[in-house]
């Protein structure tokens, strides 16, 4: 528990200061709750690369990464993922994660910036 909070901190760091770069790298980490913080923290970086960086987290083995990368993939109005939200939406494994996804489709559809 002590090394999440410890990356917590620092992947919130990157991200406040918009380091896409190092959120990558802690992207492919083995435990899911980083993988999951990266996803969210990557919901504030508005960029078409951020964007890019969460295709790989819709794809994610977990629920709770793929849930968060849905989220913020609406967060950042990435319409490159529109797709694989609504993947997630209306055909991932895991009810809860097609609950949060929809949601974010929803947001990613009616959004047009």
């Amino acid at each position: 528990m002590a090394r999440i909070d410890s990356l917590k901190a620092k992947i919130a760091k990157l991200a406040s200061k918009g380091k896409l770069d190092g959120l990558i790298k802690l992207s492919m980490d083995a435990d899911d709750a980083v993988r999951t913080e990266v996803a969210i923290a990557m919901g504030s970086i508005r960029t078409y690369e951020a964007g890019m960086a969460l295709i790989p987290l819709l794809r994610d083995s977990s629920p709770m990464v793929r849930a968060a990368a849905a989220t913020s993939a609406a967060d950042i109005q990435a319409k490159h993922c529109e797709e694989y939200v609504k993947k997630l939406a209306f055909a991932d494994s895991d009810p809860e994660v097609r609950n949060i996804a929809k949601a974010a489709f929803d947001r990613l559809k009616t959004n047009v910036v």
